[in-house]
């Protein structure tokens, strides 16, 4: 299964979250390591759902870029 992660950067790290799995988050120094240590903790969410006998969320979000033609975003 594949989940969509937001990434965000912040003033001295990067955050990221999972829209689909409510409560995965992670930080590290760099998006490698964020993605990286938010896909540790899908893991760990994943197991604790089952473990709970929960139904495990279904991917379902999607992401595109929209881009604007320049004069739209010029002052």
């Amino acid at each position: 299964m594949k989940y969509l992660a937001v990434v965000e950067q912040g003033p001295e790290n990067y955050s990221a979250y999972l829209p689909d799995v409510p409560g995965c988050v992670a930080t590290g120094k760099t998006v490698e390591e964020t993605l990286r240590l938010l896909a540790e903790a899908l893991e760990l969410h994943l197991k604790g759902l089952k473990e709970d006998g929960l139904p495990l969320p279904l991917p379902s979000s999607v992401a595109e870029y929209i881009e604007l033609p320049p004069r739209q975003v010029a002052g």
